[in-house]
C-alpha cells in the first residue's frame, strides 16, 4: 500500500460498542482478571513476566486448564503488564502493584478503554512477529538463537502488509467483512502482481507464508482483532498417514479463512492512520461543511458516499441543508463536475422542502439543469423547459462527472452511446459549448464509441472545442 493515496473508507461500530467488544475480548478480560488478582506476595522477573512458580496460581485465577493453560496465562500477565494494567514497583524485589489504567476498564470512557484494547493490541501483534523457540532450546536450556533464521523488521513487514491488505478487503464495497481464503491472502503480498502464472517456488512460498499466517492469527483471535477459522489439521499431516476422514480438497474454507471484525477493523485503522495513511471512516465528515463533503466523497464508492451523506443530512435542517450543498457545487475547476454529481446524489435524500432551495437556482448557467432534474423528479409543477444550450451543458457535466468517477467503465460508455444515436447533430453542436470540460469529454467519447465513424466524429469535435478554448 502507498500512504500517498487516501484508502477506501470504513464503516465503523460505535466507540461504545467497540468499547463492550473489547472488554469481552478472552485475552483483555483475562489480562484484567490477573490485574486484579496480582497482590503483595506476586513476584515477576527481570522482564516483568510472573515468575514460574506463579503461573500455577495465574492458571488457576483465570480457570485455565489444558497444554496451553500456562502459556495463555502467561500471556494474558504480559498483554497486562504493557497495557498498563499492572505496574511493576520494585525491578530488583519483582513487586508489583494495579496499575492506573486498571480503572479505566470499569471506569474510563469508551475511548480510555479502546485505548488500553491498542495497547494489548500492539503486545499481540509483536508476539505474532516472533517465531516459535521451543525447538532452539539446546541441552543447556538456552535458545541458540544462531540456529534462527529470523529477520526482526522483515517479518513485522510482512505481517504488517498481510494485514494491510485484509483491510483493504474487510473495507471493500462488494462484500465488506466477507471472510478471506487464506491461501489469497499469502498470495497477495507474495505473488508479484505482473506474474501470469506462479512458479513453483513462488507457490511454495505462498505454502510457507500460510502456515506463518495460521500461527499468528491463532495468536491474534483471542484479542479480538480476527475471526479465524484455521487451517485443517489434515492438510498438514504426513503424506503417509491415512486421513481420519474423507477429505474434500476442493473446499477452500480447509485452507484457512480470515476477516477483522469490527474491533480489528478498528484497531487496523488506528494502526494505519499512526503510520502516515489516510485512512477515512463514514461520519467523518458529518460535521464539516457542504464543501468538504462534496470533495471528500468525490472517490467514495457509492455505498460509502450515501452512508456519508444521510449522517451528513442527520445534522441539518432539509432546506439549509439544499442550500449549502447547492453553494458548494458551483466552481468551474477540474473536480466541479463531480462534486455537481456528488450534490444531485445528496438531494436525491432531502424531501420536498428543500423545493424553494432548487427554484433559487433555475437561472444559474451550473446548477439550473440540475435544479430542474431534482424539481421534475420530485413531481414539482411549474418546472420551466431547459434551453437546447443548458441541456447541453449539462451533458457535457454529467459526462466529466462520471469519467472522475468510474473512469471508462461500460456504464459511461452505454452513456456515450446513447447520447449520441438520440441526439441527430449532436456533436456538430455540443463542441460549441462553453464549459471547462467540453474538449475532454469529446475526447473521452471518441475513445469510447465503438463505432469508428461516430468515435471519428467526436475527435473532430474535441479538436474544435481545443481551438475555441484557446488549446
Amino acid at each position: 500500500m502507498s500512504d500517498s493515496s487516501p484508502l477506501p473508507p470504513v464503516r465503523l461500530h460505535t466507540e461504545a460498542e467497540l468499547a463492550r467488544d473489547a472488554l469481552s475480548t478472552p485475552l483483555l478480560s483475562r489480562a484484567a482478571r490477573l490485574a486484579r488478582w496480582a497482590g503483595p506476595d506476586t513476584r515477576v522477573d527481570a522482564g516483568g513476566g510472573l515468575v514460574d512458580e506463579q503461573l500455577p496460581a495465574a492458571v488457576e485465577a483465570l480457570g485455565l486448564s489444558g497444554d496451553d493453560a500456562a502459556a495463555d496465562a502467561s500471556e494474558a500477565w504480559r498483554v497486562a503488564v504493557d497495557a498498563g494494567l499492572v505496574e511493576v514497583v520494585d525491578e530488583e524485589e519483582g513487586t508489583v502493584t494495579a496499575g492506573e489504567d486498571l480503572a479505566l476498564l470499569t471506569g474510563g470512557s469508551p475511548q480510555d478503554v479502546l485505548a488500553v484494547w491498542l495497547s494489548a493490541l500492539e503486545t499481540v501483534l509483536a508476539d505474532a512477529s516472533v517465531p516459535d523457540l521451543d525447538g532452539l532450546v539446546d541441552e543447556d536450556g538456552e535458545v541458540d538463537l544462531s540456529a534462527l533464521d529470523w529477520d526482526p523488521e522483515g517479518e513485522a513487514e510482512f505481517l504488517d502488509g498481510v494485514l494491510g491488505n485484509l483491510y483493504l478487503l474487510t473495507a471493500g464495497e462488494d462484500t465488506p467483512g466477507a471472510p478471506v481464503p487464506l491461501p489469497a491472502l499469502a498470495a497477495s503480498v507474495i505473488v508479484p502482481s505482473d506474474m501470469g502464472e506462479p512458479t513453483n517456488d513462488v507457490l511454495e512460498q505462498v505454502s510457507d507464508a500460510m502456515m506463518r499466517l495460521d500461527d499468528q492469527f491463532r495468536m491474534l483471535e483471542p484479542v479480538g482483532f480476527v475471526a479465524y477459522q484455521p487451517v485443517d489439521e489434515a492438510l498438514m499431516a504426513d503424506a503417509d498417514e491415512e486421513p481420519a476422514a474423507p477429505v474434500d480438497d476442493t473446499d477452500v474454507s480447509r485452507y484457512g479463512m480470515v476477516r477483522l471484525t469490527p474491533l480489528g477493523l478498528y484497531g487496523m485503522r488506528a494502526r494505519l492512520m499512526e503510520a502516515g495513511y489516510e485512512a477515512p471512516a463514514v461520519g467523518d465528515l458529518a460535521d464539516k461543511g457542504a464543501d468538504a463533503l462534496l470533495d471528500g466523497t468525490a472517490e467514495y464508492p457509492p455505498g460509502a458516499a450515501q452512508a456519508e451523506t444521510e449522517q451528513w443530512l442527520q445534522r441539518r435542517e432539509s432546506l439549509a441543508a439544499a442550500r449549502e450543498l447547492l453553494a458548494a457545487a458551483r466552481g468551474s475547476d477540474a473536480g466541479a463536475p463531480l462534486r455537481r454529481l456528488r450534490c444531485q446524489q445528496a438531494l436525491s435524500l432531502v424531501g420536498a422542502s428543500a423545493e424553494p432551495a432548487l427554484r433559487e437556482v433555475l437561472d444559474d448557467a451550473e446548477l439550473g439543469g440540475l435544479a430542474r432534474v431534482w424539481l421534475t423528479e420530485q413531481g414539482a409543477v411549474d418546472v420551466p423547459a431547459p434551453s437546447e444550450a443548458m441541456v447541453y451543458w449539462l451533458t457535457i457535466d454529467t459526462v466529466a462527472a462520471q469519467l472522475a468517477a468510474e473512469g471508462n467503465s461500460e456504464e459511461l460508455r452505454a452513456l456515450v452511446e446513447g447520447l449520441a444515436r438520440q441526439h441527430g447533430g449532436f456533436f456538430d453542436a455540443v463542441w460549441r459549448v462553453d464549459h471547462p470540460a467540453t474538449a475532454d469529454v469529446l475526447e473521452a467519447m471518441g475513445r469510447l464509441h465503438p463505432d469508428k465513424k461516430v468515435a471519428k466524429e467526436a475527435r473532430k469535435a474535441a479538436f474544435k472545442a481545443r481551438s475555441q478554448q484557446g488549446g
